[in-house]
């Protein structure tokens, strides 16, 4: 796996990593890394490296409402800040990395870009929190195998 932006340092060999399903988001305090495989979907991954939390989400579609829950991006992204935040970290100094969101190889609608769309709203929701994004790797025709490690933002990224 290839670093993807931040800490520069080898992917770990075989971490324990909690594996992040589509629909869902996890965030802790504790040590942890997560994984997912990600194709249209994007992640986003919050952390707070002062306090040494973070988490990410993997979202589906760009829009739903609070009760359709966190397979739309703008019920994840908020649930995430929510966690991470729940966590004890301190909103000034959030950072945030983005993956996923391949170009759909079928359109569910002309002009319809699925993995466009997750990623424009991850960046125009992290831009009006005020949370800058140190890196990304989105869009492309392959999906990505992510790795993240909660307490310093360190991320890999594998193109499938």
């Amino acid at each position: 796996m290839k670093p993807a932006g931040g800490m520069e340092r080898e992917a770990p060999a075989e971490p324990r990593a909690f594996f992040v399903y589509p629909g869902q988001l996890a965030a802790s305090a504790e040590p942890r890394y997560y994984t997912t495989i990600l194709g249209t979907c994007v992640s986003v991954c919050l952390f707070d490296p002062h306090a040494g939390v973070g988490g990410l989400n993997h979202y589906l579609l760009p829009y739903g409402t609070e009760l359709t829950g966190p397979r739309y991006g703008n019920v994840a992204l908020a649930r995430l800040l929510r966690e991470v935040l729940g966590h004890g970290a301190h909103r000034e100094h959030l950072r945030a990395k983005v993956f996923g969101g391949m170009t759909s190889s079928r359109p569910m609608a002309l002009h319809q870009d699925l993995g466009g769309g997750n990623v424009a709203l991850a960046l125009e929701w992290l831009s009006a929190a005020g949370i800058p994004i140190l890196a990304r790797d989105v869009g492309g025709h392959r999906g990505r195998k992510l790795l993240f490690h909660n307490q310093d933002g360190a991320a890999w990224v594998k193109h499938l």
